[in-house]
């Protein structure tokens, strides 16, 4: 006695449970992705909130005057968006030297994507910035002489 042979092929139950296990999985990886382009996006704003605010961190000091105390804001459009940023310079307790922090959002936002901190003194020239620090740390004008190095006494 044989038994009757079963047809081949899948069941409906069959199909449907495939069908769930791979709308699951289609699922998952669309969320996936959603989750990297939203990093992604994130990523992209927070560096151009950090160009941003260095950018006004440089204009204040290239401007050659001294900031005032206090607080400004303004707006700026950058890669085709509209930001806002606000600057607060304060003072900090060494002479000719403030303090500059610059918060960036998305225009109409309250939301700060990035805060840069810079510290602002008068305009050296070119080149002598770190000067100051070389000789001991004793600090010298532009008129001053060079310190002598260490090849001046070796010759004769």
């Amino acid at each position: 006695m044989s038994l009757p042979s079963r047809p081949g092929g899948f069941t409906l139950i069959e199909v449907l449970v495939a069908l769930a296990i791979v709308s699951i999985s289609l699922l998952s990886v669309a969320a996936a992705m959603n989750q990297m382009i939203d990093a992604a996006n994130s990523l992209r704003d927070r560096t151009y909130a950090d160009w941003i605010a260095q950018n006004k961190i440089v204009e204040i000091r290239l401007s050659g005057a001294e900031p005032e105390v206090g607080s400004s804001s303004g707006e700026v459009e950058y890669a085709s968006v509209d930001w806002a940023w606000r600057s607060v310079s304060s003072e900090t307790g060494v002479e000719d030297l403030f303090r500059v922090d610059v918060s960036v959002s998305l225009a109409g936002t309250e939301y700060d994507l990035r805060t840069v901190t810079g510290f602002v003194g008068p305009p050296t020239i070119p080149g002598q910035s770190n000067r100051a620090w070389t000789s001991g740390g004793t600090r010298r004008g532009p008129d001053a002489p060079d310190p002598p190095s260490p090849d001046d006494g070796a010759r004769e």
